[in-house]
């Protein structure tokens, strides 16, 4: 397999999770998608946003911010799905299935953290020479 940003299994989540965000708000009317639609895809958006930029940065102490900026915008995304549910703007079934996605992502995007700090590309020692 190669490993390619369209191959990363969070990334793919982020991406169909976002998906399913957008063709809920297009549902919604006009106060609703102002008021918090646009809110929620924009949160849900900037988490494959966010996998995305740090992805392609080279070193992981870069790239490491842009997926906690992802798991940021996880968790922004998680409060936004609990306003709705709380304000019936989403059934309570839809938004417990959501809730549980995001809780996946989260679950994922820590694993895919973890394993890219412990990978020995990140692990070499600088070799500086003494003085």
């Amino acid at each position: 397999m190669e490993y390619t940003l369209e191959n990363l299994e969070v990334y793919q989540l982020s991406e169909t999770f976002s998906d399913e965000i957008w063709n809920i708000v297009n549902t919604w009317d006009h106060f609703k998608k102002d008021a918090i639609g646009k809110q929620i895809v924009r949160a849900a958006d900037s988490i494959s946003a966010n996998i995305a930029e740090g992805y392609g940065r080279f070193f992981y102490k870069e790239s490491k911010q842009f997926y906690f900026y992802a798991r940021g915008s996880i968790q922004e995304t998680k409060s936004w799905l609990s306003k709705c549910k709380r304000r019936k703007i989403i059934e309570e079934p839809l938004a417990n299935s959501l809730l549980e996605s995001v809780d996946t992502l989260l679950l994922k995007l820590n694993s895919y953290i973890k394993f890219v700090a412990n990978s020995p590309k990140h692990n070499i020692k600088s070799k500086v020479k003494p003085n």
